[in-house]
């Protein structure tokens, strides 16, 4: 790649947050609020589908946009019932609009269905194309709702956990029926869920944060192959997969969570913090200031500076009314986004030494005009510290960036990253370093964007598109008269 040409996306695209609520008069407002606490897993759309037991019709509610703009006081109103499920939406299969907005509801033999879900099946084209030619009828192009259909199909057993096995790659799943609200973690656990508790009802969410708000007790994680069924006789844990190697997404710890969430008993802010630390020791420099990329780089801006006893300064500050730059779903936006989302205080780093730490560089976009900003206000140097290693493989498991052509590192040496960037010099935190500020063994993470093993098979020719592709490719390999073929043909 040219470093003449710059990447056209900046940072990582996260997946999507889930809510679940059994057992409690406000389901639908404390879901709002979960929702709320998990904004920042997906900014593209929202909705909550709430119950109040069997032979009762589900009640939907969900819009495009921010959780404050797609739901009214009248609306929470309207969203009656005990019991809930909510979502929050970055599309990572699928497009962005209202008809792939989450919980999906349907109406079948098994009675009403609701999903909400976070991650990425690996396998999801394979079986929509099979249950298509079953007669399986889809409304919409996101691999969510091929989960639903297998739960809906009768089977000689009529057990559903078949389904679920059927179902490869990343999933945490809140599911509701008229009887019951259930968790499901996929074997690997690539994608977090919790369980918790308020006023004797339970409550599923994929972070901590969440039950921080309304003043819910955190319980446990949700083990991963686990499926937690919550009914009127309590709750229950079955494991129906087959023990699969735990393979949990580093990248919650250093971008996606939030700082106040816990993971693996272990706060996020603590685990960046010590990234920051093992940055600095892994790569020190003599400046005058370390300057944080607001918000996801403070905690490891914060360590790096205590480590080298250097004065820690926020010279760029966050607008907070444009949100995550990445969750936005067309480039023009983006790019507009990547100039005004921080502006610098140039007295603060007119004439000194500066080092800039950021979690991440993965197309380099931001990264780049951060420091023409620096250059621009007097900055005598400026140096890149990353708190995660080069990002050099796709992920398929619910971050949207799957070609590596987009990704810098993938296409550039380390030298030319740094001539890229016109920084004075560049480090990355490495993996053994990332991986001992988490304290946890490094075979229980999913390390493949960094090293490009991959702990479930994919084909590399899948992305968030696949789905719209498939039918263009359908409607290209037959005559045009046959693309729309007639239900009800003369007969001679």
């Amino acid at each position: 790649m040219s470093t003449n040409q710059p990447p056209k996306h900046h940072k990582p695209t996260h997946e999507c947050g889930v809510f679940a609520v059994y057992g409690h008069p406000n389901a639908a407002v404390l879901t709002y609020y979960g929702l709320f606490a998990l904004q920042h897993r997906g900014q593209e759309s929202a909705g909550i589908v709430t119950a109040t037991g069997p032979n009762t019709p589900f009640v939907t509610h969900k819009g495009m946009g921010l959780v404050s703009q797609v739901f009214s006081s009248q609306d929470l109103e309207n969203l009656k019932g005990t019991r809930a499920i909510g979502h929050v939406r970055y599309s990572t299969t699928g497009s962005s609009n209202i008809k792939n907005a989450q919980p999906m509801v349907v109406d079948c033999a098994r009675g009403q269905i609701a999903i909400g879900h976070n991650g990425n099946l690996v396998n999801a084209a394979v079986l929509r194309e099979e249950l298509e030619q079953q007669g399986s009828i889809f409304q919409t192009t996101v691999d969510s709702e091929i989960i639903l259909h297998l739960l809906a199909r009768p089977n000689d057993s009529g057990n559903v956990f078949s389904a679920l096995r059927r179902v490869h790659g990343a999933f945490s799943l809140v599911l509701m029926t008229e009887r019951e609200v259930i968790g499901v973690r996929d074997p690997h656990g690539f994608r977090p869920l919790m369980l918790g508790r308020l006023d004797g009802a339970y409550i599923l969410s994929s972070e901590t944060c969440a039950f921080d708000l309304i003043h819910a007790e955190f319980i446990r994680e949700i083990e991963p192959g686990e499926v937690v069924i919550i009914d009127e006789n309590g709750i229950r844990s079955e494991f129906p997969f087959e023990q699969s190697k735990r393979a949990f997404c580093i990248f919650e710890y250093v971008y996606f969570a939030r700082p106040d969430s816990m993971i693996s008993d272990i706060n996020v802010a603590r685990v960046r913090t010590e990234m920051g630390r093992e940055l600095a020791r892994q790569h020190p420099v003599d400046a005058d200031i370390v300057v944080p990329v607001p918000d996801s780089g403070n905690y490891a801006a914060l360590g790096f500076a205590q480590e080298l006893g250097i004065p820690y300064e926020h010279a760029f500050v966050r607008n907070h009314y444009i949100g995550r730059t990445f969750l936005q779903p067309t480039q023009l936006i983006r790019d507009f986004n990547v100039r005004v989302k921080l502006n610098l205080i140039k007295e603060a780093v007119a004439g000194k030494r500066v080092v800039v730490v950021d979690d991440s560089i993965v197309r380099g976009t931001t990264a780049r005009a951060r420091v023409v900003n620096l250059r621009e206000a007097g900055a005598k140097e400026v140096h890149m510290r990353i708190s995660c290693p080069p990002h050099r493989f796709a992920c398929h498991y619910g971050i949207d960036f799957p070609d590596p052509a987009n990704l810098l590192a993938n296409q550039c040496t380390l030298d030319q990253i740094r001539e890229y960037l016109g920084a004075d010099s560049i480090g990355y935190l490495d993996i053994a370093g990332m991986v001992r500020a988490t304290r946890q063994s490094e075979d229980s993470f999913c390390l493949a964007c960094f090293n490009g093993q991959y702990p479930v098979p994919v084909d590399a020719n899948v992305d968030k598109f696949i789905m719209e592709r498939r039918r263009s490719r359908i409607h290209s390999l037959v005559p045009p008269q046959q693309r729309q073929p007639e239900l009800f043909p003369k007969t001679v």
